[in-house]
């Protein structure tokens, strides 16, 4: 079974000063406050303390021991600043299926005249009218709802 790579984490005196004030001052995300101890309890570097081994920093700071591995990986190999930060999301969540151009439609349909029998707009006369009208394939009545109460939009 292949070992797996272990890194060092080696502060500068400008990091470890950085690091120590955002431990103690300001009002700063309780986990980055918990990375900053952490790298300052790894720091093996020639400004480093004593050597503690992981174990004894997860125990120290409230983490897990793979935790830990995983911010000395992000430190040595991205930065400083990329293992205080979470890593920024490449793509959405998922897939943005009602955007700015069924909302502009929405609101265009929403904003015209009801239809003949009515005196206005209801949610389901609209969503019938989307489908309708081929706008979207299909579409709740709560998603109207929504999108309309998002755009501050009242059928009343």
């Amino acid at each position: 079974m292949p070992r797996r790579a272990t890194y060092r984490v080696t502060l500068t005196l400008e990091e470890r000063a950085m690091l120590k004030d955002m431990t103690s001052k300001g009002k700063i995300a309780a986990k980055k406050v918990l990375y900053a101890r952490a790298l300052l309890l790894l720091d093996e570097g020639e400004y480093g303390m004593e050597r503690w081994k992981v174990d004894a920093v997860a125990t120290a700071v409230g983490l897990s021991d793979r935790t830990l591995e995983h911010l000395k990986r992000r430190f040595v190999e991205d930065g400083l600043d990329s293992a205080l930060e979470r890593k920024e999301r490449e793509s959405p969540p998922r897939e943005i299926r009602f955007g700015g151009e069924f909302e502009a439609q929405l609101v265009k349909l929403a904003c015209s005249k009801a239809p003949d029998g009515r005196d206005r707009w209801t949610v389901r006369l609209l969503r019938d009218k989307l489908i309708e009208l081929k706008i979207v394939d299909t579409v709740s009545a709560m998603t109207v709802c929504n999108t309309l109460k998002k755009t501050n939009l009242s059928l009343t």
